[in-house]
């Protein structure tokens, strides 16, 4: 690990992606081995990449049944990746040198900064420390509320390691369940109307997507919201409305057989899982279409940036909406919370949202063809994918291995992100200082 944050003329973003390739690598073949299966028998690497590509990269999406197919070893390689990923491989290398005294250079300091979308160099220590503290508190508050749910129905030893498992799981916004044991893939279904799960599970998940710059923000100014930073503000507006809105259509459209109590938890948990947890309480394929498109679009937008989520990000919607109500009204730059917005955010908005629609459609449509599955079914699968989800319509474990390939790129691309890869690309290359002549084009 140490190696990430060792001297060297690779750019931040290369490390970061060489880190994530390391410990994708590293898992499938802990994974291969026969000791990591039920039965014992060793898994092949596709299979074993695929898993261990969903747990890094904190997606849920999987090929076998987590708690019938992968024995107790393979469980713990799969909640150590995710717990690598949801923090990110950076700043657990960055951890592991912080507690082992070693003096961390400049070079180190910016990549870490990069890894966890710091604003600045300064201060990057002690910001990766409150990172791991705040992990640590909240999965274990997680894990004490649900141990009593479990404790009961799978006994001490086994209903402990349940709610450890579920709370990284839901605060790395990863969706791996060890549910399976009552019914294969069958997520928390069985706890749509059990309020304990169903709401630890919920929050867990909303404090893992925030971001902990935006938890920062919270420990050190308390309710003093004018002196959060503007980015803070605008992850905690549009992650409020994109839980509040899909709440509304869920409860008043989808799920109104269930009675009220339970109908209030399905309808809050299927707001918030697809932003991007992976959990579910509902069989998703009984959704109607508009519901599907609904979860996918969600699952398109993601969590916020510096967070254990993926997806676009909130902040990426944000910028864009706010771009466009700069054109309603004629303005020559984007405001949010009375701040202005640079040109060069709005560009890298835009941008990550044209790779990110390339990219879920093109991918949906290339196995839909494949396949010869609808293609709504498909594209909810690279939604499912490119957003670091895990909700799936039950189409993954059946897939080909064109189609696992492709999801396991989209998976990679979703939580390293599309910015990073493009600047990793593109760092050795020198920018031109000469500027082409300027023509106006027509859009609209």
């Amino acid at each position: 690990m140490r190696q990430f944050l060792h001297k060297n003329n690779k750019s931040p973003f290369r490390v970061i992606i060489l880190g994530f390739l390391l410990v994708i690598l590293m898992g499938s073949f802990l994974l291969m081995l026969p000791i990591s299966t039920q039965e014992g028998v060793s898994t092949p690497f596709l299979e074993a990449l695929f898993t261990s590509t969903s747990a890094v990269c904190v997606t849920g999406l999987v090929i076998y049944d987590t708690a019938t197919y992968w024995s107790n070893f393979g469980q713990l390689i799969i909640i150590l990746l995710i717990q690598i990923g949801g923090l990110g491989v950076v700043t657990v290398a960055g951890a592991f040198s912080i507690l082992s005294g070693r003096k961390i250079g400049l070079m180190q300091r910016s990549t870490m900064q990069e890894a966890i979308a710091a604003p600045h160099v300064g201060g990057i220590v002690r910001l990766t420390q409150f990172i791991l503290k705040t992990a640590l508190a909240v999965e274990l508050l997680g894990a004490t509320l649900l141990f009593p749910v479990f404790c009961k129905e799978f006994g001490i030893v086994q209903g402990a390691w349940y709610a450890l498992f579920h709370s990284i799981s839901a605060f790395c916004n990863a969706g791996f369940d060890l549910m399976g044991i009552k019914a294969p893939f069958s997520s928390l279904t069985d706890y749509a109307a059990q309020p304990v799960v169903s709401v630890v599970i919920a929050l867990l998940i909303v404090v893992g997507g925030i971001g902990f710059l935006t938890w920062e923000d919270i420990h050190t100014n308390r309710l003093n919201l004018h002196k959060y930073r503007m980015q803070s503000k605008v992850i905690l507006a549009v992650t409020g409305i994109l839980i509040l809105l899909p709440t509304l259509y869920f409860f008043f459209f989808e799920f109104t057989d269930s009675p009220m109590g339970e109908r209030i938890l399905l309808s809050v948990f299927q707001a918030i899982t697809p932003r991007t947890a992976g959990f579910n309480t509902a069989d998703l394929t009984a959704l109607s279409e508009t519901g599907q498109w609904m979860i996918l679009i969600l699952m398109l937008v993601g969590g916020s940036p510096g967070s254990t989520a993926g997806g676009m990000k909130t902040t990426t919607l944000a910028v864009l909406s706010a771009s466009i109500f700069a054109v309603f009204r004629c303005r020559e730059t984007p405001h949010l919370f009375n701040r202005r917005v640079p040109n060069e955010t709005v560009t890298q908005a835009a941008a990550i949202m044209m790779m990110y629609l390339t990219l879920f459609l093109t991918g949906g449509l290339i196995i839909s063809r494949l396949e010869n599955l609808p293609v709504l079914t498909c594209l909810f699968e690279t939604a499912s994918a490119i957003g670091t989800v895990g909700l799936s319509l039950g189409i993954t474990p059946h897939l080909g291995c064109i189609s696992h390939l492709i999801l396991i790129v989209l998976m990679f691309f979703g939580r390293v992100g599309g910015l990073t890869l493009i600047f990793a690309a593109l760092s050795s290359i020198q920018g031109s200082s000469a500027r082409l002549p300027q023509e106006r084009i027509t859009v609209g």
